[in-house]
This record gives C-alpha cells, structure tokens and sequence, in this order.
C-alpha cells in the first residue's frame, strides 16, 4: 500500500486517536470522571482532581497525561490532514466512545 494515500494516512491517525482516547475513555470511567461535561477537560488538564468521583491518583495523572498527548497528537493530525478531516476523525471516535461507555463520560447525547 502508498503510504501516501490519502484513504492510508486517514486510516492511521484514525488508529492513533483511537488507541489514546480509548485509554483515556477507560481511565475516565475508572475515576468517574465526566470528561464530556462542558470545562472538566480543562480542569483535568489543570491537574484539578475535583472533578473525580473517586480518587485514584496514579489513574488521574495518566489521564491527564493521555489528555496532553491527545492534543498533541491532534495538533499533528492538523498539519497532516488539515482541520475537516482531523476534526471529523476526532467526532467519529467520540460517537464510538459514547456507544461503548453510554454516560459514563458525560456530555448528555447532544455535547
């Protein structure tokens, strides 16, 4: 396969926000966390561990540190793939998401 196929690049950034936004979904869940509720994303990146249900330190830190990564990661996607086509990815694997966990993440059905 070209590697630079279009279909090819889409198909492994999809992959790469996956494996990490799958983890953090998990950690999320672990530390009832509602990471889809509008600001806690930015509260969790602020080291502000409030925001848990329940406190499980080491869970937390790497959740927040999977967060960090994730923006990284999107800010490259951004460069590679253009702002359309990362953010439609980033949309796809949140539906995935809210299927697979249901309101455990937060964010009601319309956030």
């Amino acid at each position: 396969m070209n590697t630079d196929e279009p279909g090819y690049r889409h198909q492994r950034w999809s992959a790469h926000f996956e494996e990490i936004d799958k983890e953090i979904a998990q950690l999320a869940t672990l530390c009832r966390v509602p990471l889809l509720d509008p600001g806690v994303i930015e509260r969790v990146l602020h080291n502000d561990t409030l925001v848990c249900g329940t406190q499980n330190r080491r869970a937390f830190e790497k959740m927040r540190q999977l967060l960090m990564m994730h923006y990284s990661v999107r800010n490259r996607a951004l460069e590679a793939l253009g702002q359309e086509e990362t953010m439609q990815i980033v949309q796809d694997i949140v539906a995935r998401l809210r299927e697979r966990f249901g309101d455990k993440l937060g964010g009601g059905p319309t956030a």
